[in-house]
């Protein structure tokens, strides 16, 4: 067991077999009952799951926003979460880090033949994509994953979940042929919203309109869009035109609380004038 006070747990020379090896090191000490940090050893898979997620929000925010100086820190945030799970997990005695390295290792091998074995590199990227489908086919059969739709992990953003639902149903043939279709029913949806609205309760409400969202992933996907990152560009434009509207009232000594509608839908097009 390493002690707190040990060397190897300040080393920032070494290469990448002792940085990964200082770092589960530094977890374990976290989580040492004795000698441990009080927050550290009172977490759990649950308590520690929306961390892990946040993180990866975080890589892909700097990505986003290119910031390539943030970035080497959001990954190091990211990998800490996958230590911690492995270091719960050996405490419980399921699997450890290295369990964990060499089945992603063992994972990527198998998954890339062209690469790593005897098949030929000369290939499309849709025949490569098409042929990872198949591997993963073989893995979900392997682990008796019977259903089309199984596998397809619960705790993924809800339009990610969508959109891999909806990928998996059109394999096998349930789908729209065109985008036509698409926003017929997305027509159709609407009407449903806008009834439920006028006469049904709440909880039919939320039901037509997560209708409405789901057939707007499809709709993205028959275009080649990927909600999610379609939302997350809205979101950034919304929150630049805002900022916008927050600094012109700003050089007139006001608040948006102290503005009205009509003034900042006017500000809201100046800032589209502007490219924002």
């Amino acid at each position: 067991m390493v002690k707190p006070t040990d060397p190897m747990l300040f080393d920032e020379t070494g290469e990448l077999g002792v940085q990964i090896t200082r770092l589960a090191a530094i977890m374990a000490c976290l989580r040492d009952p004795e000698t441990g940090c009080p927050w550290d050893i009172e977490q759990d898979f649950a308590s520690i799951a929306p961390y892990t997620i946040e993180e990866a929000h975080e890589v892909a925010d700097a990505i986003e926003r290119q910031a390539w100086g943030e970035l080497e820190g959001e990954l190091g945030d990211l990998a800490l979460q996958v230590v911690y799970h492995a270091q719960m997990a050996e405490e419980a005695g399921h699997f450890d880090l290295v369990g964990v390295l060499k089945t992603i290792s063992a994972k990527m091998i198998a998954r890339h033949p062209h690469v790593f074995g005897a098949e030929s590199r000369v290939k499309s990227a849709a025949q490569q994509t098409e042929d990872w489908e198949k591997i993963k086919s073989a893995e979900r059969a392997a682990k008796a994953e019977a259903g089309v739709l199984d596998g397809v992990a619960l705790g993924l953003p809800a339009l990610t979940r969508a959109l891999k639902l909806q990928k998996r149903a059109a394999r096998v043939g349930f789908d729209w042929p065109s985008t036509r279709e698409v926003v017929e029913k997305i027509t159709e949806e609407a009407h449903e919203l806008v009834e439920a609205r006028d006469a049904l309760g709440p909880e039919e409400l939320a039901e037509e309109y997560g209708d409405m969202l789901f057939v707007m992933v499809n709709l993205g996907r028959h275009l080649g869009l990927d909600a999610e990152a379609c939302l997350r560009a809205a979101n950034g434009k919304f929150t630049r035109r805002f900022g916008f509207i927050e600094a012109e009232l700003a050089k007139a000594g006001k608040r948006p609380d102290q503005s009205d509608l009509d003034e900042m839908d006017g500000l809201w097009n100046a800032a589209k004038r502007a490219g924002l």
